[in-house]
C-alpha cells in the first residue's frame, strides 16, 4: 500500500479530530492538508517507529496549535450592517490610538507568562517520567488514543496500560507539587 493511499484512509479519522479541537470545518480541513502535506514532502522522517496515524496525528496537533495560536492573535471584525469596514476598524480604538478594550493577554500578562511557565513545567515533568510510561501518557492525554489502541500498538495487556498510566499521573503529580506549586506558594 503507498504512502498516498495510507493516508487517503487516514482522512476521516484525523478529520474529526481536528473538528473536535478546531470546531471549525475549514480550518479542520486545512490542518488535515498541511499535515499530509508536511509528511508528503518528507517521507523519509517517518521511520516506522510508530504507526502512521500516531506520526500523522502528532503532526496534525502541532498544526492545530499553530492554528489555534494565530487565532489567538487575531481580532475577528463583523461591521454593523449601516458601517463600513474601516468604521468598524475605528472604533476598536481610541481617539489616541489605544484599544477600547486591552486584549486579554495583556490585560493580565502575568498570568499569561505564568500560563507559559506552568505548561513548561509540566512538560519537563512528562519528560522525566520512564520513556515507555511516558509514551503511554501522551498517547492517552494528548492524541486521545483508546486504551485498545494503545495496548494493540504496544503490546501490552490493558491491566498494564492502567498501571502505567496511574504511575504517570502520580508522578507528573510529585513533580509538579514540587517545581509548581510549593515554588508558587
Amino acid at each position: 500500500m503507498t504512502l498516498e493511499s495510507q493516508l487517503a484512509a487516514l482522512h476521516q479519522p484525523l478529520l474529526r479530530f481536528a473538528q473536535l479541537q478546531l470546531r471549525h470545518d475549514s480550518l479542520a480541513e486545512d490542518a488535515v492538508s498541511e499535515t499530509f502535506l508536511a509528511i508528503l514532502e518528507k517521507p523519509e522522517a517517518f521511520e516506522g517507529r510508530s504507526s502512521l496515524r500516531t506520526y500523522a496525528t502528532g503532526i496534525l496537533k502541532f498544526k492545530i496549535i499553530d492554528l489555534l495560536r494565530k487565532r489567538g492573535r487575531e481580532v475577528h471584525i463583523e461591521p454593523l450592517d449601516e458601517q463600513s469596514m474601516d468604521d468598524a476598524l475605528d472604533a476598536l480604538f481610541t481617539s489616541h490610538g489605544h484599544w477600547q478594550e486591552p486584549q486579554a493577554a495583556w490585560r493580565e500578562p502575568e498570568r499569561a507568562l505564568e500560563q507559559q511557565q506552568f505548561f513548561a513545567t509540566l512538560q519537563a515533568c512528562i519528560d522525566r517520567l520512564p520513556a515507555k510510561v511516558g509514551r503511554v501518557f501522551m498517547m492517552r492525554e494528548s492524541l486521545d488514543q483508546e486504551v485498545e489502541d494503545i495496548c494493540g500498538e504496544l503490546g501490552i495487556t490493558s491491566n498494564h496500560c492502567g498501571v502505567m498510566l496511574y504511575r504517570a499521573r502520580m508522578s507528573l503529580r510529585e513533580c509538579l507539587d514540587k517545581n509548581w506549586f510549593q515554588v508558587q506558594a
